[in-house]
C-alpha cells in the first residue's frame, strides 16, 4: 500500500527541520450540498532547510518523528516570490547635528 502525498503551503518555517504546511480541500455540507474549504496544518520534515514561507510542498505519510511530526517534504513544486527576491542590507544613517 502506497503513503498518502498532499500538497499544501508552507505557512511556518521558523522551527530546525521543521516546517508546518496547512493543506486546503473542499469537502460537500452534508445537508446543503454547498462545498466549503476546510483546513489543515500538518507539521513535516524538511532535512535540508530548503522550504521557506509561501512554497507550495508536497508532503507523504512517514512514521512518527516526533510527537507532532508524521509526514516528510517530498518535493518543492513552486517557490514562494518572498523566497526568492534577495534581501537587501539596510543603510545605516548618520546624523549630523551640534550644539
Amino acid at each position: 500500500m502506497s503513503r498518502k502525498r498532499v500538497i499544501g503551503v508552507v505557512i511556518s518555517n521558523k522551527m530546525d527541520k521543521t516546517v508546518v504546511v496547512e493543506v486546503e480541500r473542499f469537502v460537500q455540507h452534508s445537508r446543503f450540498k454547498k462545498y466549503v474549504k476546510r483546513t489543515k496544518k500538518y507539521y513535516a520534515h524538511d532535512a535540508e532547510n530548503k522550504c521557506g514561507i509561501g512554497d507550495v510542498v508536497e508532503i507523504e505519510e512517514t512514521r512518527p518523528l516526533s510527537k507532532l511530526k508524521r509526514w516528510k517534504v517530498v518535493r518543492v513544486v513552486k517557490r514562494s516570490a518572498l523566497a526568492e527576491a534577495p534581501v537587501e542590507p539596510e543603510e545605516e544613517v548618520v546624523e549630523e547635528g551640534g550644539n
